[in-house]
C-alpha cells in the first residue's frame, strides 16, 4: 500500500448510482480508463469521466453494501489482458478472471463471490521452454525469444513486448519454467531489464503491426451456403443477425470446429447463463478434427452472462479481441466469435442511462456506431512485427459477431449500425429455421463483399468438370440468378399453379428446389454432411448446374419437363450431401456420367 500514500492516489466515495460511483481525491492524477479499487470490498472499477473536483468510475462488480466515504485507490493503469502460455482451454470472465478458480473460491453457492482477486494465468504450472535466440543477439518488438508447446496444435511463441528493443544479455537454457520466472534480459539504453513469459496489453488499444495486407484467402467454414454464396476472407468481419431459435449457436459451434483458423476466441457476452453453460459443455465434448483431441485445446472462452455486472460485459468483447491479436502476432489465423453484440450494446445503453447522457435511437448512446467501429476495425490480415533474421510472419484476425435483434427486426439500431462496419452479412431467417432449413441463412437478405478478393484462390483450386465450363465465381452468380428468378415466380405460382407455368420456368423451380434441399441445407450433426471440402463443394454445385444446363437444352428440343422430373438422377443429386464422403470423389464423377447417360436417353422422347 505504500505506493498509494502520495497525494492524489487515495480518494473516497461521495455518491453511488447503480454500478457507477463518484470519487473525490484522485481527480488530479486519474486518467481516462485507469483502474480504481474500492479497498474494503476489493472491487475494481474503471474511470469513465473526469471532472474538476471528482471522477466517475464504473465498477466491474455489484455495488451493494458500498457506503459513502469508503476508501478508493487509483491503480494508475488501464484494464489489460495478461498474455502468455496457459490461455488456451481456459474460461475467463469479462475482465480475465479464470472462472474455474473463482468457482472453487465461491464454494457450492452457485454464484461468484465479489472481490475475488487472483492472476489470470497459473503461476504454479511448469512449461517446457526452448530458446531460439542467444546472448548478444539484437532483438526488437515481436522477435521470438523462444517457444513453448502450449497444446498439441499450438506452438506458443515468447515474443519481445511492443515498444521494446535491445541486446540480449541473458537467456535461460531449455527446460521447465513458471511463466513468471525470468526468461531473458535485455540491455536497453545502458540499462538491463528482465522479462518473463508474460505480457500485458490494454484492451482498448490495438496491438501494433507493420502493415495491413489485402485479403486474398477465404476462411473456409465447411458450410456450403457460406463458402459458395456468402464467403468470408481471413481477416474479414461478419455480422450474423437472427432472432431466437434461428440457429446462431449451432453456426458458431460449426465454425469453431470446422473453420480453418488456428485459434478460436469465443466470447459469450450477456446471454442467459444456462445457454452459455450449454455452449461450454458442447465445446468440451467436441473433438478437434485436426488432432482428434478436445476442441478446447485451441479455444479461449470468455463468459459473461446476463446476470453479471454490465460493466464487465462491456469490456468482454475487447478482452477477446486483445487475446486474439496476441495469437495473431505469433503468425496464426485467429477467429473471434462474439455472441452477442446486442447484449454488449445493451450494457452501453444501461451505463449511458446512469450517466444521464442524451439518448439516441431506442435509448442507445450516440457513440454506439463508433464503439462498434472500434471493435470490428481490429479485424484484418497483417504483417506482424518481429521480422529480424527470421521469415516474415503473417497473421489474421477474423471477427464474427452475432446480433440478436428484438423480434428479428434488422432495422433496429445495433443491426443497422453493424452493417456499416462489416463486409459480410449472414441474415438468419426465422421462417427458414421453423421449416427445418439449417443453416437458416436467407439468400435474399444476406451478402458478402469478399468474392472479388478471394476468387483467384478458388480459381487455382478449380476442378475440371467435363460438360460445364464454370469456375467458382461463375457458379455462385448462376446460383444467385436461379434463386432470384425462383423468388420472382412465387407469386405467379400461387395464382395459377406450378403445372401451368412454361416448362423452362418449371425447370427453374425444380433446380431451385434441388439447390435449397440438396445443397444449401446442411446437417451439422451428420458425420458426412457436417463439413464440405472445397473440392466436393465445387463438384456438387457443378453437378447441379450441369443438370440444369442439359435439361434446359432438352426442353428447348421438345422434351417434356415431366420426363426430366422423373429421372433417377434427381434423387441421387439430392442425396449427395449425406451419402458421398469428402474424400470419395470418384462417386461424384460416376454421378456425372449417370446424369449424361440419362439425359441422352431422353432425346428419344421429343414431342415438339
Amino acid at each position: 500500500m505504500t505506493k498509494f500514500k502520495e497525494e492524489g492516489d487515495i480518494g473516497y466515495i461521495t455518491s453511488i448510482n447503480g454500478s457507477l460511483i463518484k470519487i473525490k481525491g484522485i481527480e488530479k492524477k486519474a486518467r481516462l480508463h485507469d483502474l480504481v479499487k474500492v479497498v474494503q470490498h476489493n472491487i475494481i472499477g474503471e474511470v469513465i469521466q473526469i471532472h474538476v473536483d471528482h471522477i466517475i468510475a464504473q465498477c466491474y462488480e455489484e455495488t451493494f453494501n458500498l457506503k459513502l466515504n469508503q476508501q478508493v485507490i487509483n491503480l494508475g493503469e488501464p484494464l489489460s489482458m495478461e498474455l502468455g502460455p496457459g490461455l488456451l482451454g481456459k474460461i475467463f470472465d469479462g475482465i480475465q478472471r479464470p472462472l474455474e478458480f473463482a468457482l472453487m473460491q465461491s464454494g457450492n453457492e452457485g454464484f461468484l463471490k465479489r472481490g475475488l482477486e487472483f492472476p489470470a494465468l497459473s503461476r504454479t504450472k511448469l512449461w517446457e521452454f526452448k530458446p531460439v535466440k542467444k546472448i548478444n543477439d539484437t532483438v526488437s518488438t515481436g522477435d521470438v525469444i523462444g517457444v513453448v508447446q502450449e497444446t498439441d496444435s499450438i506452438l506458443h511463441k515468447i515474443m519481445v513486448p511492443p515498444g521494446i528493443s535491445g541486446k540480449i544479455t541473458h537467456v535461460v537454457k531449455g527446460g521447465q519454467y513458471h511463466i513468471d520466472d525470468e526468461i531473458y534480459r535485455l540491455k536497453i539504453k545502458n540499462e538491463e531489464q528482465s522479462f518473463t513469459m508474460i505480457q500485458k496489453w490494454p484492451i482498448t488499444e490495438g496491438r501494433p503491426f507493420i502493415k495491413k495486407l489485402n485479403l486474398n484467402e477465404p476462411l473456409l467454414t465447411g458450410l456450403r451456403v457460406i463458402d459458395l454464396l456468402f464467403p468470408i476472407a481471413k481477416g474479414g468481419s461478419v455480422a450474423v443477425p437472427g432472432g431466437f431459435g434461428t440457429g446462431k449457436t449451432v453456426i458458431q459451434q460449426s465454425l469453431a470446429k470446422w473453420c480453418d483458423a488456428d485459434v478460436i476466441i469465443f466470447v459469450g457476452c450477456g446471454e442467459r447463463g444456462n445457454e452459455i453453460a450449454d455452449v461450454l459443455q458442447q465445446f468440451s465434448e467436441l473433438k478437434d478434427p485436426r488432432t482428434g483431441k478436445t476442441l478446447l485445446n485451441r479455444i479461449v472462452l470468455i463468459a459473461n452472462t446476463s446476470n453479471m455486472p454490465v460493466s464487465a460485459r462491456e469490456a468482454s468483447i475487447f478482452s477477446g479481441v486483445t487475446i486474439g491479436e496476441y495469437y495473431r502476432d505469433m503468425g496464426y489465423d485467429v477467429a473471434l466469435l462474439a455472441d452477442s453484440t446486442s447484449r454488449w450494446a445493451e450494457s452501453l445503453r444501461e451505463i449511458s442511462g446512469l450517466l444521464e447522457e442524451m439518448p439516441a435511437e431506442e435509448g442507445y448512446p450516440a457513440y454506439l456506431p463508433s464503439k462498434l467501429s472500434s471493435f470490428y476495425e481490429r479485424a484484418g490480415i497483417v504483417q506482424v512485427l518481429g521480422n529480424s533474421s527470421e521469415k516474415k510472419r503473417i497473421g489474421s484476425l477474423t471477427i464474427i459477431g452475432s446480433v440478436s435483434p428484438p423480434s428479428g427486426d434488422f432495422n433496429e439500431p445495433v443491426t443497422s449500425n453493424t452493417k456499416r462496419f462489416v463486409q459480410t452479412f449472414w441474415a438468419l431467417d426465422a421462417s427458414l429455421a421453423y421449416s427445418k432449413h439449417y443453416p437458416a441463412i436467407n439468400w435474399r437478405d444476406s451478402y458478402s463483399n469478399y468474392p472479388e478478393y478471394i476468387s483467384d484462390w478458388w480459381y487455382e483450386r478449380d476442378i475440371d468438370w467435363r460438360g460445364i465450363e464454370l469456375d467458382w465465381d461463375q457458379c455462385r452468380i448462376k446460383v444467385n440468378e436461379i434463386l432470384s428468378i425462383e423468388n420472382d415466380l412465387k407469386n405467379v405460382t400461387q395464382l395459377i399453379g406450378e403445372e401451368n407455368l412454361p416448362d423452362e420456368q418449371q425447370l427453374i423451380l425444380l433446380i431451385a428446389k434441388i439447390i435449397k434441399n440438396g445443397f444449401l441445407i446442411q446437417n451439422a450433426f451428420n458425420e458426412i454432411d457436417c463439413f464440405t471440402t472445397p473440392k466436393k463443394l465445387l463438384a456438387q454445385i457443378k453437378l447441379i448446374l450441369l443438370f440444369y444446363q442439359e435439361a434446359r437444352d432438352l426442353i428447348r428440343q421438345g422434351v417434356l419437363i415431366e420426363n426430366i422430373k422423373n429421372l433417377e438422377i434427381v434423387n441421387d443429386i439430392l442425396r449427395v450431401s449425406s451419402t458421398i464422403p469428402n474424400n470419395d470423389f470418384s462417386k461424384l464423377e460416376d454421378l456425372r456420367e449417370k446424369l449424361m447417360n440419362e439425359m441422352d436417353s431422353l432425346k428419344s422422347f421429343k414431342v415438339r
